[in-house]
């Protein structure tokens, strides 16, 4: 089968295009025939050999991807050859087939499209996980997204509004991004690069501040965010696109009774599974109700994901970034 391998660790001229060996399954896991597969700013880091959980060269990219079952395990009851599925596959998936683990793959409802399935898996189960399961968000309360315009960002800003929120505020980097935050259903978008963002969230919540702040930043926006936090409020960390860490001080937070939590979807898929089994209810849920629309800023095909990638790593693209596997 076709698939894209990063050779070494470097800038996009490391991905290739290739003929490698087709994965097989256990018992407990599915293959799939990829339809799309989306890129995401952790395969990014995976090739540099900064993310987290990124394996050593060469290895196939990717975290999620939409398809069809082509092959199910002895012990798979749940899932079925022919079914359309989204899911988190083990070894990458920047390919033309890729196994996954049967807990962590989720049949779709037949009124959404696999491409919009591409899109859904990373940013959409983050973003219900940030609110709804860590901040805990409560009716009425303001949420302010920075990176609003991205993949993350357009889906957070619906389901906030989706889950009950009051006032939803993002933050872009330029100006050419507003529109697209708006579009998402942003009630406030703010470019940080040309005000300040924690006086304009003070202002628009009367001096309370934000309720929630989910920040994949870090570094002086995290710190800056608490100045705009209100009393009982959740600042969400859950990735650091600048590089930089940030700085918190303990009476920054036990007398504002004031959280700072973090998340990683990542280590939830490998130790804990199990708790995206409602999550995937529910988005999934949201989306063929059509209460929930992905944002897709771009496509690729597979053996453009170099392209794709500088494209990403421009910082320009908005919305979701798919790669579409020619068959």
């Amino acid at each position: 089968m076709k698939a894209v391998v990063v050779a070494e660790f470097g800038g996009p001229e490391v991905l290739k295009y290739m003929t490698v060996d087709m994965p097989s399954v256990n018992a407990n896991q599915i293959l799939i025939r990829v339809e799309s597969t989306g890129v995401n700013f952790a395969d990014i880091k995976s090739r540099y050999g900064n993310y987290h959980n990124a394996g050593k060269p060469p290895f196939i990219p990717g975290l999620d991807a939409a398809g069809m079952i082509e092959e199910v395990g002895s012990e798979v009851q749940h899932l079925k050859i022919g079914q359309r599925v989204i899911a988190f596959p083990k070894a990458g998936s920047y390919a033309e087939y890729i196994v996954a683990d049967a807990n962590l793959a989720f049949a779709l409802p037949d009124t959404i499209d696999l491409e919009t399935a591409a899109a859904c898996p990373i940013v959409s189960f983050t973003s219900y996980k940030l609110l709804a399961d860590v901040a805990r968000i409560e009716p009425g309360e303001t949420v302010l997204i920075h990176s609003a315009a991205g993949g993350v960002g357009t889906t957070a800003i619906q389901l906030a509004k989706i889950l009950g929120a009051g006032l939803v505020i993002g933050t872009v980097g330029s100006e050419g991004k507003t529109s697209v935050v708006r579009e998402a259903g942003a009630d406030h978008v703010i470019c940080y690069k040309k005000d300040d963002f924690v006086k304009e969230v003070n202002e628009l919540t009367n001096g309370q501040g934000a309720d929630i702040i989910l920040d994949s930043i870090s570094g002086s926006i995290a710190e800056k965010s608490l100045n705009c936090l209100a009393m009982y409020g959740r600042l969400v960390h859950f990735g650091d696109a600048s590089g930089d860490v940030g700085q918190f001080k303990t009476k920054d937070l036990h007398s504002s009774c004031r959280s700072v939590l973090g998340f990683s979807l990542g280590t939830t898929r490998n130790k804990r599974p199990w708790l995206l089994r409602d999550t995937a209810d529910r988005v999934l849920g949201y989306l063929a109700e059509g209460r929930l629309k992905m944002k897709i800023g771009k496509q690729f095909s597979l053996e453009e994901a170099a392209e794709a990638h500088q494209w990403v790593e421009s910082r320009q693209s908005i919305g979701k970034v798919l790669l579409n596997v020619k068959k």
